[in-house]
């Protein structure tokens, strides 16, 4: 397996850094076990420098997040048909499926730009847009939002854990990674109160 953080750090001061990040951020929008948040906020520590540029970072990792989150949503329009074969009408499957719809339909770009944030999240929502045949024009134009503000977010992360720590690059990646968690976290925990609150709810009452 790659090194990817090894081998972003053995390309800091190469252009070539930019394609594995492009890479990295592209395999990370559907294989979980990539590691790319740790990759780019090496890139935006090293920006604090002036050895990476930081708006090629942003850039790089939004090409790549971009066109991989495209994967997912095409394998799911690629299963939605049979998927839903396999959902008759009055299921509990079916029931979510038609659930999600709705909830895509009311606020999927707040879905799409969130989980983009939490690693488990982007795969799922996007894998699952796809599998409910949400627009491609609407999707399109929420994960470039989504991708811009997570690649933004990531390499502007290191690049503070950078200048607060400018002598011990190592401590300023330390910083970043830490700010990256705690956001996240937060993240998560905002998109869960948000959950629980549309749960409980109550329909209106129809005149």
């Amino acid at each position: 397996m790659i090194d990817w953080l090894r081998l972003a750090e053995s390309l800091i001061s190469s252009p070539w850094l930019y394609a594995v990040l492009i890479a990295v951020s592209f395999l990370d929008s559907f294989l979980p076990l990539i590691p790319s948040e740790p990759v780019v906020i090496v890139a935006g520590v090293y920006a604090a420098t002036g050895q990476t540029n930081i708006v090629l970072a942003i850039a790089a990792t939004t090409l790549g997040a971009f066109l991989g989150d495209l994967v997912p949503y095409s394998i799911g329009r690629l299963l939605g048909t049979r998927v839903l074969k396999r959902m008759p009408p009055g299921t509990k499957r079916r029931a979510a499926h038609d659930w999600f719809t709705r909830e895509l339909d009311a606020r999927g770009g707040f879905i799409l730009v969130s989980t983009r944030f939490i690693p488990v999240g982007r795969y799922l929502a996007t894998l699952s847009t796809g599998l409910v045949g949400f627009p491609l024009a609407k999707y399109l134009m929420f994960i470039a939002f989504a991708t811009t503000s997570w690649s933004a977010y990531t390499a502007l992360t290191g690049y503070l854990g950078g200048v607060l720590f400018q002598d011990n690059a190592l401590l300023g990646m330390a910083v970043g990674i830490g700010l990256a968690f705690v956001v996240t976290g937060f993240i998560e925990v905002v998109r869960r109160l948000r959950q629980r609150a549309n749960a409980v709810a109550p329909d209106p009452v129809a005149d």
